[in-house]
């Protein structure tokens, strides 16, 4: 009776950079050492290659017989898995994990049957390949330029219970190559020219170096954490930065990237720790940009959740076994460390054996002073506090010994006390202190006995002046606390109300970047604003506004779009809160650029989709109109070449005939076809020169088919057209024809020549039809290429002399119209510019 294993087997990996550097040869040693020391081992499955020395190392170990499978008319030999699991050794060597096998073997992979090996409770010795791993597939296939079909889920290495590497320098494995001691001599001179280059074998060296310290890390780690050791091993430099998203934050991370880029295998990582509440000052757009940044310089970045920051910070470090800490020096005043520290003193006390640098920065003291200045006093009402503080507690005492009768001293410091909240509200917290103690001077001065003298008689007169002095302070602090919180809310309201009027504007605005750019320049007061762009030379300029700068450099105010674009304003500094606002300018403006570009490459869908469609029409009509006249052509040219029949003068004149007339349908198909061709790929050259339109008019209907159904008239003196004379006669001859299609034989087609008066003088051709007409709910269709309107036949044309007509009246900077004749019937209005009259030259002139 079998009994189930009481433990897994353990796995020990051989891993090598490359195939010859000894896996193998290192695992039958292995085995030779266990088996010597009396461990039961079998070779389950072994490729020596025919490598003599690789061979000697599996005498005296014992060889399970492999299974040998038929596939695709040749014969493979497999470990046969099942002969292993009978025989239970305690250890099999089994070679190659990243092995597929033959169909029929079992397991698809080989990696597969180690897994059931040691799921038997059989321990596995095996090698593998640095290129075989998943992960490193892509990478190994960059570098030497073949893809690894084989390979080995990287879990699979991981979780052995030990991984050796099998180390040989790249030249070393070249000689051995060379030497004869890896492959068959007629393989050398190709492996070393292609796969063995040193190039080749020294990047995989580097990768199979890197994944075993990654891996030996990973077992510190785990042993770190399972005896609960929390002291740092500083096996290698990990530089832990803190970053808040402020500005001062890109100078931390790159001083964190040039320490650890100063050791071979330094590590940084840029910690943002936030609140459990998720209440944060921090501009998101700030810490992605940041969070991008340190991804382009080579770190990583991680978010900490935590109530207190130093806290959060600490736990983190130990966490990961950093070795330093970066911290930017304090933005918050000095006196202020004394009542609570700050971060960077916290961080310092837990840091224990951790090094913690402070990192000077530009906005250390800066940020404080901005953050403590009550934004809205300024110069004047700071001078009128202080000149209060001195007189209004003078006047008020003055007043208060003129009634001495009237109240006693408890009313006398209520009173006083009153000046100072007053004095706080117009002057801030200085002029209110000053104001204070003034006005403890002068209680005891007029009001204390004995008066007139700094001399207080009864020692509990020495209490109620210093509570006085005390709680005047007080008040004045709070005073001036709240009314610079009020401050700071109207102008966060002002912001607020600011940004939803930008999120307004954001909401029905179209691409109005000039407009956003004009309000940012009058919400913050500026002289210009512009959007650049960063190129290979400098800057370039995409919309302007005012007295712009030309470059980040120039500018006064800078705020990135995006990686290369910045929106950028001169006239003045702004301090932090107003940067926050032009931040939102700044996104506002890179979501109208991408709404830009949306609708652009929504446009260049649309030009593909029309001309797909117009692809497809053009098949659907030409299939047809292009058959019928070579049709025509051919049926009639086969029945003149027809030597059997004989045909009469009438007969081969109408056949005649017919081959002309399809000719010439062809010929204006093709015309049509290739004007249509150059109006889409703008390839249309316009030569204009002064035209005599009614001239021009005869001259293109005179080709025509009915052309004496053409009635060409013009108007006493109609001046000449500025046109090209080849375009126009193509659009009067299209039109012309038109109209002979859709009126009978009966029928006059009109063509006549008049002037425009209304504004610039312009040069008019009617062309009038008394046909059918069509509805006015069709006029803008005529136009479109490949409508037939009305009943025209089907072989009768593909639709596109009015398109064309109406593109190349276009291009001549003409206008083409259509309207309904009085009486029934069509009207095209064609109107051009009128070519500029010239002044007959004088005899002085014509002599020049």
């Amino acid at each position: 009776m079998d009994h189930p294993p009481t433990r897994r087997g353990r796995l020990r990996v051989y891993l090598g950079a490359a195939p010859g550097v000894g896996k193998t040869y290192k695992m039958l040693d292995e085995g030779q050492r266990r088996a010597a020391r009396g461990t039961d081992v079998v070779v389950g499955y072994v490729d020596t290659h025919g490598r003599v020395h690789t061979a000697e190392q599996l005498d005296g170990l014992e060889v399970v017989p492999r299974q040998r499978l038929a596939y695709g008319g040749s014969t493979y030999e497999e470990m046969d898995l099942a002969a292993v699991l009978a025989r239970r050794p305690e250890v099999a060597l089994v070679d190659e994990l990243a092995h597929t096998n033959v169909a029929g073997a079992g397991h698809v992979k080989r990696w597969e049957d180690v897994e059931a090996l040691l799921d038997a409770g059989i321990d596995v010795v095996t090698t593998v390949n640095v290129q075989h791993l998943e992960s490193l597939n892509d990478v190994v296939e960059s570098i030497t330029g073949i893809r690894q079909r084989e390979t080995v889920p990287d879990q699979v290495v991981r979780s052995a219970d030990a991984v050796e590497l099998v180390d040989m320098s790249p030249q070393a494995l070249r000689r051995r190559l060379a030497h004869g001691n890896v492959y068959a001599a007629d393989k050398v001179d190709a492996a070393l020219s292609r796969y063995f280059r040193e190039g080749n074998l020294s990047a995989l060296r580097e990768l199979a170096l890197l994944w075993v310290a990654d891996q030996v890390d990973e077992g510190l780690a785990r042993y770190r954490q399972q005896h609960r050791i929390d002291a740092t091993w500083p096996t290698r430099e990990r530089i832990v930065v803190a970053v808040t998203g402020g500005p001062e934050s890109p100078t931390l991370l790159r001083r964190a990237a040039l320490i650890a880029g100063r050791t071979t295998r330094g590590e940084w990582m840029a910690v943002y720790v936030t609140r459990r509440d998720g209440l944060s000052g921090t501009s998101p757009d700030q810490l992605a940009r940041q969070h991008a940044m340190v991804h382009d310089m080579g770190g990583s970045f991680h978010t900490v959740v935590a109530d207190d920051v130093a806290g959060g910070l600490l736990e983190f470090a130990r966490a990961e076994n950093a070795s330093q800490i970066l911290i930017g020096a304090s933005r918050r005043p000095r006196w202020s460390a004394a009542f609570r520290p700050g971060v960077g003193e916290r961080v310092i006390a837990g840091s224990g054996d951790i090094d913690v640098h402070i990192v000077s920065h530009d906005e250390a003291r800066r940020g404080a002073r901005d953050r403590d200045r009550r934004p809205d006093l300024g110069r004047g009402r700071t001078i009128l506090g202080y000149v209060l503080g001195l007189v209004a507690p003078a006047l008020t005492a003055l007043l208060l010994y003129t009634t001495n009768d009237l109240h006693d001293l408890t009313l006398e410091s209520m009173l006083m006390l009153s000046v100072v909240v007053v004095v706080a509200l117009v002057g801030g917290l200085v002029p209110a202190m000053l104001a204070a103690v003034l006005s403890a001077i002068l209680l005891n001065w007029f009001f204390v006995a004995p008066v007139h003298t700094l001399t207080i008689a009864q020692g509990q007169y020495v209490a109620v002046i210093a509570v006085f002095v005390v709680v005047g302070v007080a008040v004045a602090s709070v005073v001036d606390l709240a009314a610079g919180r009020a401050a700071q809310a109207r102008r966060a309201s002002a912001e607020a109300d600011a940004l939803s009027v930008l999120s307004h504007s954001l909401l029905r605005a179209g691409e109005s970047l000039p407009a956003l750019l004009a309000q940012a320049t009058e919400v913050f007061g500026m002289r210009g604003a512009a959007i650049l762009t960063r190129t290979g030379d400098g800057w370039a300029t995409t919309v302007a506004h005012g007295d712009a700068p030309e470059s980040v450099a120039d500018a006064d105010v800078d705020v990135p779009i995006d990686e290369s674009t910045f929106l950028v304003l001169r006239g003045r500094t702004l301090d932090a809160s107003d940067r926050r606002l032009v931040t939102a300018y700044a996104a506002h403006a890179g979501v109208v650029i991408e709404r830009t570009h949306a609708a652009e490459e929504h446009a260049r869908a649309h030009e593909l989709a029309e001309a797909d469609r117009t692809r497809t029409a053009l098949l659907a009509a030409v299939s047809h109109d292009l058959r019928s006249p070579l049709a025509a052509i051919k049926a009639a040219v086969t029945s003149l070449r027809n030597d059997d029949i004989t045909w009469s003068e009438q007969d081969e004149a109408d056949l005649l005939m017919t081959i002309e007339e399809s000719a010439d349908r062809l010929d204006a198909l093709v015309a049509n076809l290739l004007d249509m061709s150059r109006l889409r790929t703008g390839a249309l050259t316009v030569l204009a020169t002064d035209v005599d339109v009614v001239e021009l008019a005869r001259i293109a209907v005179a080709p025509l088919a009915d052309a004496d159904r053409v009635e060409v008239r013009g108007e006493q003196g109609v001046p000449p057209a500025y046109a090209d004379p080849g375009l126009l006669e193509r659009v009067l001859a299209n039109l012309c024809e038109n109209a002979l299609k859709h009126t009978t034989s009966r029928v006059l087609v009109q063509v006549s020549g008049y002037v425009e008066s209304d504004g610039a003088p312009r040069t008019c051709i009617r062309v009038v039809d008394h046909g059918p007409g069509v509805d006015d709910s069709d006029l803008d269709r005529l136009f479109a290429p490949f409508q037939r309107l009305g009943d025209v036949p089907q072989g009768d044309g593909v639709g596109l002399g009015l398109a064309v007509a109406r593109g190349l009246t276009e291009a001549m900077s003409g206008r083409l119209e259509a309207e309904e004749t009085p009486g029934g019937g069509l009207t095209f209005v064609l109107t051009l510019p009128q070519a500029v009259v010239r002044s007959p030259a004088t005899p002085e002139e014509e002599t020049r």
